[in-house]
């Protein structure tokens, strides 16, 4: 067995950093409750019937009530139209009560995702999709000393950041390389790590030898989808591989399983820490949806503070 074989891998507990958060935030929740008597409002709108969808606006309403929060839900039929889709979006914009609105993606066809999107007010925006929050983050402007960015952060690419600060402390000058681009993961996890003065590397489907840059992470971040994309010899010895990839699949007993775009059992005995998933990146996800609504409503209720 060579030295590569015998790195001990830590695994990232995704589960464990997001009950932290989530019970931090629950606390916090109750504290601007005493001070002002309201409750943080979510409005999750789901078009559609859509299976993993559905699964997906039960636990976020769950974990919603669960710390404190006041859940809104709107379930449509998927014939609803654009218009009428917007008009409820324009109605949750101007109620007071509702600090966070969340429009479950994807979308029926012949809705235009990104316009709708966009029309979400960007204080309400917890997703962080909107251009507004999208160009904030982009541009790192602060709220105030101390305070955070100015946008709502998309979730998913935050709770990696969240992980990645807290397993490594400070990643000034570390390479990441960011395999994926999409809007909703790869160009913000990107953006957050330039943030963090990483060197940071973004590959693509049109990228030749993606294995080849891989190779060079310090920190690895896999968001394609691509099921057993990454194996062993894509991960530089000790690095910290965070695959936000999941996917159901099912196996030769018929049974069915969630998998990454990492190679689990090629990655361990390699990288330095890897997220496992289920139980890694996931949990952090709807942490930071709550964080976001937090954020969201103490700016609407404390404008200032």
């Amino acid at each position: 067995m060579n030295a590569e074989s015998q790195i001990e891998t830590r695994l990232i507990d995704g589960k464990a950093y997001a009950a932290r958060l989530t019970a931090e935030t629950k606390a916090e929740v109750a504290a601007l409750h005493e001070r002002h008597g309201v409750a943080p409002g979510l409005a999750v709108v789901l078009v559609g019937n859509n299976p993993a969808s559905e699964v997906y606006v039960r636990s976020k309403i769950a974990h919603t009530e669960a710390v404190g929060m006041r859940s809104v839900s709107h379930l449509l039929p998927g014939s609803t139209g654009q218009e009428e889709l917007l008009a409820l979006v324009g109605r949750l914009n101007a109620d007071p009560a509702v600090h966070g609105i969340l429009v479950q993606l994807p979308l029926p066809t012949g809705i235009d995702a990104a316009a709708v999107t966009a029309a979400i007010a960007p204080a309400k925006d917890v997703d962080g999709l909107g251009p507004m929050n999208v160009g904030l983050t982009t541009l790192g402007v602060a709220a105030g000393p101390g305070e955070g960015l100015a946008g709502l952060v998309p979730c998913t690419p935050l709770g990696c950041l969240l992980l990645l600060r807290a397993e490594l402390g400070t990643l000034r000058g570390l390479h990441a390389v960011v395999v994926g681009k999409s809007n909703l993961m790869g160009r913000p996890m990107a953006q957050l790590l330039l943030q963090e003065e990483c060197t940071v590397t973004v590959c693509h489907g049109s990228t030749p030898d993606v294995g080849a840059l891989a190779r060079l992470a310090d920190i690895l971040v896999v968001a394609t989808g691509q099921t057993g994309l990454v194996r062993r010899g894509w991960i530089k010895p000790g690095a910290t591989v965070i695959d936000v990839g999941i996917t159901r699949v099912t196996t030769p007993e018929g049974r069915t399983r969630l998998v990454g775009d990492v190679v689990f059992e090629e990655a361990m005995g390699r990288a330095g820490r890897l997220t496992p998933v289920p139980g890694g990146v996931g949990p952090m996800t709807i942490a930071c949806l709550l964080r976001n609504t937090l954020t969201a409503a103490r700016r609407a209720l404390e404008p200032g503070r």
